[in-house]
């Protein structure tokens, strides 16, 4: 056999097409330093499996399936646009209204005998609000939002479940509210459909997603209505609200930052089980249990507080909800009453699937 010298390689290189590249041109990657082992989304899922199927045992598969599918979204109709001629429009796509189909059921069996109606105190959803979503099974999708006649945004594509919080909350005409953790600004556009904000404090820390939050205000609320005294945008540590105006609000929305499950399933961008955020995701049960008692400490005597999560652990949710409440009772002597919503659970249980044994909603 014929050795090759490194000038007879270089010249049979060239013959075949392959150019070779000047030293101070290579690189050399270094998998182990610039590439993690695993994406994010991968690690999310394995430790969902490992803490899910112990929480909801037999549910777990189908759960994973529908966490791991695309996800729909619901059209919030804009109450600022011309809110009849949207609502219309999205009929003929054969989608329904499931907030008003909903009550106008619950009122119909209420006044045939067939269910108990509940207490005014704990029936009142929050009112004025439009959400059209296709059946289940259905995949349709929603076009995306438009300007209309009147020079804001027809309506607002989010998740519908998210809708759900704002609707517990049971605003009343007149109330002084807190968005606490308000970005990226979904939540706070319900509140201010239902037409209840005397004022409307929307806070969120990160100056990044409270940019998203302002977007959102230009592009579907009326310049009269920002830029009055309704609304007020801020960026402080909610965590302090409760020394900065305790006992001030009528109605507080707790929608704390978590593990955003369906998120971390399928965004490598921004998602918290990167590595290099172990130790936040880590801590999450304490900052949500800190954002929860500085929302009840702000909030009147008498008031009401809606705690929510985009995730399904408990750790994240009835451990926060009861640690708050010891913290409360212990720190401040203050009691806090948690409100049974299982007529709020069968009112919507034709559009969503509740845990059942979920102690609370």
């Amino acid at each position: 056999m014929a050795a090759l010298t490194l000038r007879g390689v270089r010249e049979l290189l060239k013959r075949v097409g392959f150019a070779t590249v000047p030293r101070r041109h290579r690189h050399k990657k270094k998998w182990a330093a610039t590439e993690p082992k695993f994406p994010a989304v991968r690690l999310a899922l394995q430790y969902f499996d490992m803490t899910y199927s112990v929480q909801f045992g037999d549910l777990w598969p189908s759960i994973r399936v529908s966490l791991l599918s695309e996800q729909k979204y619901g059209a919030l109709v804009n109450n600022f646009a011309a809110w009849d001629h949207v609502s219309a429009k999205l009929e003929q796509l054969s989608a329904k209204d499931f907030v008003n189909e909903a009550i106008s059921h619950w009122e119909l069996q209420s006044e045939g005998g067939q269910s108990a109606a509940p207490s005014p105190a704990s029936w009142a959803c929050s009112p004025n609000l439009r959400c059209f979503t296709f059946a289940r099974g259905d995949v349709s999708r929603f076009a995306p939002a438009r300007p209309g006649s009147l020079g804001v945004m027809d309506y607002y594509l989010m998740d519908a479940a998210s809708l759900l919080p704002v609707l517990a909350l049971g605003l009343q005409p007149g109330d002084i509210v807190l968005d606490l953790c308000a970005a990226p600004g979904g939540k706070t556009l319900a509140l201010l459909q239902t037409g209840c904000c005397r004022n409307l404090a929307a806070n969120d820390l990160s100056t990044s997603r409270i940019a998203r939050l302002q977007k959102i205000l230009h592009s579907y609320v009326p310049q009269e209505i920002r830029d009055g005294n309704r609304v007020r945008v801020t960026s402080w540590d909610g965590r302090k609200w409760g020394e900065l105006e305790g006992d001030t609000y009528d109605r507080v929305l707790v929608d704390v930052p978590c593990t955003t499950d369906r998120h971390s399933l399928h965004e490598e961008e921004n998602n918290i089980f990167k590595r290099s955020r172990k130790k936040e995701r880590q801590i999450l049960p304490v900052l949500q249990m800190q954002l929860l008692a500085a929302g009840l400490l702000a909030t009147k005597p008498g008031g009401h507080v809606v705690y929510s999560t985009c995730s399904l652990s408990h750790l994240q949710n009835e451990y926060v909800v009861q640690g708050a409440i010891e913290l409360l009772a212990n720190q401040y002597s203050i009691q806090v009453q948690v409100e049974d919503l299982t007529h709020f659970r069968r009112l919507f249980m034709d559009t969503f699937c509740f845990f059942s044994s979920c102690q609370l909603v």
